[in-house]
């Protein structure tokens, strides 16, 4: 079993890291990911949502993850970076 970090960026360059989830399996997709990630935190629609509009960029190791069908190699210690996309003021 693994665990999975995850960590809230911004644009701005705000980070925070977040909850950490334990995993038995080697391999999951971005849904199941997501949906574990939001499971946990009772916030079951924002981060699919955000994720397939485009204001949410999730990054596993150094690779950006599009598909919510991907699976991801998961090893004892992944770290998955959630980037919030925010909008430019006046632009």
């Amino acid at each position: 079993m693994g665990q999975v970090t995850f960590v809230d960026e911004t644009t701005t360059g705000q980070r925070e890291t977040g909850l950490r989830l334990d995993v038995a399996e080697e391999r999951l997709t971005v849904r199941e990911l997501i949906r574990r990630r939001v499971r946990r935190e009772a916030d079951r629609e924002r981060a699919p949502k955000a994720f397939t509009a485009n204001g949410l960029i999730l990054l596993v190791g150094d690779r950006q993850l599009t598909d919510l069908d991907e699976e991801i190699d998961l090893t004892a210690d992944t770290e998955v970076r959630f980037l919030r996309l925010i909008p430019l003021v006046g632009g």
